[in-house]
Order: structure tokens, then C-alpha cells, then sequence
């Protein structure tokens, strides 16, 4: 076993023991939408400016593990904080795409 809590496999391969990876923390983050600004746009934004973007009320929103795609869901209200639900799980060749 070395200092990672994995074991010699068969074929001298290295086995990596799951549970070492159980306590490593990630940042999660979501995207609502995006847009583009010219800076002259950008400087002339004062409180209560809004600012549109790209995605409509409703549409799913993505979500990302330390800035990889991780899948889409829905932004739902959990005891008066934001939270958001699972809706699908992105596909290994859409995450490739994603880091393009």
C-alpha cells in the first residue's frame, strides 16, 4: 500500500482505494447564462441595471466541478435559499467538448 491508500494490482498496475478520494473537496458552481458587452457598456452599468442573458426563464442551467461540465438542472428554492436539482448528467464526450 503506498501514501495514496492504493495497493499493487495484478499486471503491476497501482489500485486506487475510492474512500482516500471521499474527503477531497470540490467547487461546484453553476451558470445561469452568459453575454457579451462592449467595455464602454460594461463601465456605464450602475445599481439596478439588468442585464440580459442568453438563456430564457426556465431553461436548464449547467453545472460544473472545479470548471468541468458535470450536467444541466433546474434552479429550485430550499428553505429560502437557492439550490438546484439534478436533471441530467452530462455524457464523457459532451464534457470533452465543453473543455475545447
Amino acid at each position: 500500500m503506498d501514501a495514496f491508500g492504493g495497493e499493487q494490482g495484478s499486471g503491476g498496475r497501482m489500485e486506487l482505494d475510492l474512500n482516500s478520494l471521499l474527503d477531497v473537496s470540490v467547487e461546484i458552481s453553476v451558470e445561469i447564462g452568459r453575454t457579451k458587452m462592449t467595455i464602454g457598456e460594461l463601465v456605464s452599468l450602475s445599481k439596478g441595471a439588468i442585464i440580459e442573458l442568453n438563456k430564457t426563464a426556465g431553461e436548464a442551467v449547467e453545472i460544473y466541478v472545479n470548471e468541468r461540465l458535470l450536467g444541466r438542472g433546474e434552479i429550485i428554492v430550499v428553505n429560502e435559499r437557492l439550490g438546484i436539482r439534478m436533471a441530467e448528467i452530462a455524457a464523457p464526450k459532451e464534457r470533452v467538448q465543453k473543455l475545447a
